[in-house]
């Protein structure tokens, strides 16, 4: 692009959470324009590194984030705005619906980061995850002495202070709820009828170990229940982690705190290697599976010989069945063990797959691709999911409930061949985002509401639990 020529946003552009102002009127400050996908990890990891550059570098460029849509739902401005600040992103936000931002500004793949210096001219841009983004911050505010005034973008309209804050993970037994308070960096143990008994992190986000009123959490998503112990996929800290609910003692089981290439291997220590943005967990043979959404892998750490390994997914987005590192996923985000099979929540893919923990074979249930969503019932070939986000299956029924994200639908699919079927709600949901079955109840964690609901299917109620703490 020519670095003389000074570009404007379209009139189509929709501001999400900030009063509208033109880049002409941003001018006199550098400024960091964010082209992402709210549904996709790597996005969302590229703005956290923005985000902890400005921490250090307080008042010099404004972040503008420009949202471009994957899903259909995504065109919607509510449900755009949501799915960003259920990530955690707090800047303003530009919903380029028709994608008329993304083709003036000739961009080409997710995420874009498009540098412009105080007159307004382009100096670079980094796109994917690769790019050295600390110099390239650092080049862009050389000779910006002045900080941002109090006339930069600010955001408007944050979300409600409630007790919930983007509720991502569930467990349910039969007198207890175990619940992931994303936003909060903490997890609650609560009664059926939403009293808060224990809750374990600080609520503040950090990676510490300890006991409670010590320990501390980052984001955590995915949780799986084995007698005593809660595991938790400690996603913001790319940890995983164990709640001792007999001691309420915290500890690390693998992981640095950083996004990285995990190390397949015994590990002498959990810091021995990263794991990168793991969503969700399942435990089954004395072993804890990841849905490693950061790296589209599924990997398992072994309870006793501490060794992480490296079950299936070739890192490639894509929904391509295969035996292991042969077959690929798109972005992992749920998971259900059952006996030896494996069911992942694919929710770039629109899909639900399978994995065979006996020789990793991989198998696609329904969904025909990353570019392929919907919302069709019906035989598998046929039937369409769009970003679905949780799985859950009770003990006694081969039914596996399905959290279909951009539909705002509860689905159900039959093992052993059946159908995709739409359950009947008296209501649409807002971003559910985790599933537990217990106590004749399917439990759900309505992310975007900051609610957890109980759902009767013998009755077909559904109502919330007020959860005060």
């Amino acid at each position: 692009m020519n670095e003389t020529r000074v570009l404007e946003l379209p009139t189509s552009a929709i501001w999400l959470n900030a009063a509208p102002v033109s880049l002409q009127d941003m001018r006199g400050r550098p400024l960091v324009l964010a082209f992402v996908n709210g549904a996709s990890v790597w996005c969302m990891q590229r703005l956290a590194e923005v985000k902890r550059w400005q921490a250090r570098n307080p008042g010099r460029v404004q972040l503008l984030v420009v949202q471009v849509p994957r899903f259909e739902f995504e065109r919607e401005p509510q449900h755009a705005l949501k799915l960003l600040r259920r990530q955690g992103v707090s800047a303003p936000i530009v919903l380029d619906a028709q994608w008329d931002a993304w083709r003036r500004f000739e961009v080409q793949s997710w995420p874009t980061l498009v540098l412009l210096d105080a007159y307004g001219q382009e100096t670079e841009r980094l796109v994917g995850a690769t790019g050295d983004l600390e110099r390239a911050l650092n080049t862009l505010c050389e000779g910006v002495t002045r900080p941002l005034d109090d006339d930069g973008i600010r955001e408007l309209n944050a979300e409600p202070r409630l007790p919930l804050l983007f509720p991502a993970g569930l467990v349910a037994t039969a007198d207890r709820l175990y619940v992931a308070d994303t936003g909060h960096h903490r997890i609650l143990e609560c009664t059926h009828a939403g009293r808060v008994l224990r809750q374990f992190g600080l609520g503040s986000a950090d990676l510490i170990n300890g006991g409670l009123g010590e320990a501390a959490f980052n984001r955590p998503q995915g949780l799986a229940l084995v007698r005593e112990i809660l595991y938790v996929a400690d996603t913001g800290n790319h940890a995983l982690r164990s709640i001792n609910l007999i001691s309420g003692q915290v500890d690390t089981l693998c992981g640095n705190g950083r996004a990285g290439d995990p190390r397949a291997g015994v590990l002498a220590q959990p810091w021995d290697s990263p794991l990168n943005h793991p969503a969700a967990v399942a435990v089954a043979d004395n072993q804890i599976h990841i849905a490693m959404a950061g790296d589209n892998h599924i990997w398992s750490y072994d309870l006793g010989s501490r060794e992480l390994r490296w079950r299936a997914g070739a890192g490639a987005v894509e929904v391509r069945d295969g035996s292991g590192h042969l077959a690929a996923f798109a972005q992992p985000s749920s998971l259900v063990a059952v006996q030896q099979t494996l069911y992942v929540c694919d929710s770039l893919g629109s899909a639900i797959r399978s994995v065979q923990l006996r020789g990793d074979l991989v198998q696609t249930l329904v969904g025909q691709g990353p570019w392929e969503s919907g919302n069709v019932d019906g035989p598998r070939l046929r039937a369409r999911l769009q970003y679905p986000l949780a799985l859950a299956m009770g003990p006694d029924s081969p039914l596996l409930w399905i959290a279909d994200a951009g539909n705002g639908t509860l689905r159900t699919l039959r093992l052993g061949g059946g159908d995709l079927s739409t359950v009947n709600l008296p209501r649409r949901l807002h971003g559910p985002a985790a599933l537990a079955v217990a106590a004749g109840a399917i439990w759900i964690a309505e992310a975007d509401a900051h609610a957890v609901l109980r759902f009767d299917p013998l009755s077909g109620e559904l109502s919330e639990v007020p959860i005060e703490g």
